[in-house]
């Protein structure tokens, strides 16, 4: 009763910083972090962001252009420090936890970026996460002069051609100026729950994982209804028939006025769960 109650009040701090003016994007991925290591308390939380001050500090006074931003972060972070990522970063789910990504120097690009981004904020640079297609980098720069550099490869700058190529490679669809415009906090958090989500989905045993990133997912200031449907039948899978199927009415009141025809289908599965029952 006392862990739920203290994953309780973690969630209540995540929807309260997703919800102020300026949410610490750090912050609100430890607060992930909490979700998946119970061992994670407020003094690891505490030394996971004096380890983002500690490297901001370690970086050179006076850095001002944005290929300056982009060399130094390479060589301290992806240089000294060792932070980069591998294809077997992607079976893991330390790779999604920034308290684990600061311990292995190892990590999915969105969380090494976010450690990029989070070090030169405090360090009072001008970088930003860039959430291109399938893979995420880091951006220095306004758009007219902006340079682009991948943390998952140590840093390594990107040219327009390698930018294009990390796009059309996933989509097929052509590089447009709008996929390299800075990703806000809230749609960083947003994709790494989604990535998460994803690591937990072909793994029915950590249905559990997927759960709780729903629920953080379901936090956000904004977030698509469907959602609610999606988090009812995970609870379905788990076994949990009665609150599944009363979740599946309630999303299913919500879509009727607009779309009547999966209300009445999701009525039918909330029936056929609470058969389940029987």
């Amino acid at each position: 009763m006392q862990h739920d109650s203290r994953q309780q009040s973690w969630r209540e701090r995540f929807a309260e910083e997703a919800r102020a003016e300026r949410p610490d994007l750090a912050l609100l991925c430890l607060l992930v972090g909490t979700q998946a290591d119970h061992a994670l308390d407020e003094a690891g939380i505490d030394a996971a962001q004096i380890e983002l001050d500690r490297l901001a500090g370690m970086l050179p006074y006076g850095l001002t252009t944005p290929h300056a931003w982009a060399r130094a972060l390479a060589d301290l972070l992806g240089g000294r420090e060792g932070f980069h990522g591998s294809p077997a970063d992607y079976e893991s789910l330390e790779s999604s936890l920034l308290h684990e990504v600061l311990r292995r120097r190892r990590g999915l690009p969105i969380l090494l970026s976010v450690v990029w981004t989070e070090v030169a904020r405090r360090a009072g640079g001008h970088v930003y996460g860039v959430a291109l297609p399938g893979h995420f980098v880091v951006g220095f720069g306004e758009a007219d002069a902006q340079v682009l550099a991948d943390p998952f490869a140590a840093g390594r700058l990107l040219t327009a051609q390698d930018t294009e190529l990390l796009v059309t490679s996933t989509t097929g669809a052509p590089l447009t100026p709008s996929m390299l415009t800075p990703a806000d906090p809230l749609s960083v958090v947003s994709r790494i729950l989604n990535n998460i989500r994803a690591w937990a989905s072909p793994r029915p045993e950590r249905s559990d994982v997927a759960l709780w990133a729903l629920d953080l997912l379901l936090l956000l200031p904004a977030h698509p209804a469907r959602l609610r449907y999606e988090r009812a039948h995970l609870l379905v899978q788990r076994g949990d028939f009665t609150t599944g199927a009363a979740e599946m009415e309630a999303y299913a009141e919500v879509v009727s006025a607009v779309d009547p025809t999966t209300a009445d289908a999701v009525r039918a599965r909330a029936r056929a769960a609470r058969a389940m029952l029987n």
